[in-house]
């Protein structure tokens, strides 16, 4: 007999909450993550980041939210397995075997939630780049008091980006946004409380040089894109670069398992299933036709992917109650 019923591996919000309704399934779970706290990419790389896109919040910052997703995962029992890697899954005749860098156990069925796998982000392409990293240059804003009373420089045109440069406006005393287009790749809304703000606008230019002054803080020059050498300066304390991140998800290839994807994402029905019966992928790891990447696509996921997951271990079982018929 299989030491659980169900294996979720990785962390973040889908995993997370595919653990949550599988405990209201009263499924035997392991929710297993190889950073060592819960979270994700929420909790390392945006933790300060302000979520719209969850149902009954009008915002919330990341941490926020994976703090009341673990403690509503603490109402269920499920094994959570922190600092622990999966390095291979194979499948027996009745079972699939999970083996991690501490140790092996059994699982009637898989659901991987590992999101975009190991994550990077884009550096800055200027050769000094890597003397001010930590120190005045950031690729991620996790310590809003860092930059109380600062002048910050964000660069990037994206969702990331804009969302930075209008959360750092609460506490720093100047926010400027440099971007290499005059249009950005953000949400429409996004755009427009940026224009609203009090951020300054630096287009379309890309950063050249970085040089620190006298006063330790960093002068930076930018080329105006699409002209020879028009240049422009500017002195600020603090650099905030999200440029995205560069995200692979290579782990699967050693797996005896053969899941088929594109680029390091999944090929899965929009309820989870792939190829192989009784393993689902759910979160970003998961990709099928018009998908949209959010953390409330991968929420709607994941209980599709656990009910399909008792159906695979038992076809004339009953299905879901709605979950207000649960009473803890």
């Amino acid at each position: 007999m299989a030491d659980y019923e169900i294996t979720i591996i990785g962390g973040g919000p889908s995993g997370i909450f595919a653990a949550f309704y599988a405990g209201l399934r009263n499924a035997k779970v392991q929710l297993i993550e190889s950073l060592p706290e819960l979270g994700g990419q929420v909790t390392a790389i945006y933790p300060e980041k302000t979520i719209l896109d969850i149902g009954g919040y009008p915002q919330i910052k990341g941490r926020d939210l994976i703090e009341q997703q673990e403690a509503q995962l603490a109402e269920m029992d499920v094994d959570v397995k922190l600092d622990t890697t999966v390095t291979n899954v194979n499948k027996t005749e009745t079972e699939f075997k999970i083996t991690t860098n501490h140790g092996v156990t059994t699982s009637q069925t898989v659901i991987v939630a590992t999101g975009v796998g190991a994550f990077n982000p884009r550096k800055l392409a200027v050769d000094n780049s890597a003397d001010f990293e930590g120190s005045h240059l950031f690729y991620s804003v996790r310590d809003l008091e860092h930059f109380r009373n600062r002048e910050v420089l964000v660069a990037g045109g994206g969702d990331a980006a804009i969302d930075e440069a209008l959360m750092l406006t609460g506490v720093a005393s100047q926010v400027y946004l440099l971007h290499r287009r005059d249009q950005f790749r953000a949400l429409e809304s996004a755009v427009d409380r940026l224009h609203a703000s009090s951020i300054q606008l630096i287009t379309p230019y890309l950063i050249k040089n970085l040089e620190l002054t006298n006063e330790q803080r960093v002068k930076v020059t930018a080329k105006k894109m699409r002209t020879d050498d028009e240049m422009t300066e500017l002195v600020v304390d603090d650099i905030v670069v999200n440029y995205g991140f560069s995200a692979e998800n290579s782990i699967l290839d050693n797996w005896d398992v053969h899941l088929t994807n594109e680029r390091g994402q999944i090929l899965a029905d929009q309820g989870g299933n792939t190829e192989v019966a009784g393993i689902y992928a759910i979160g970003d790891v998961a990709t099928f036709a018009d998908k949209q990447a959010l953390i409330a696509t991968g929420m709607g996921e994941a209980p599709l992917a656990v009910n399909s997951a008792f159906k695979f271990m038992d076809p004339n079982g009953r299905g879901p109650m709605h979950s207000t018929s649960i009473h803890l």
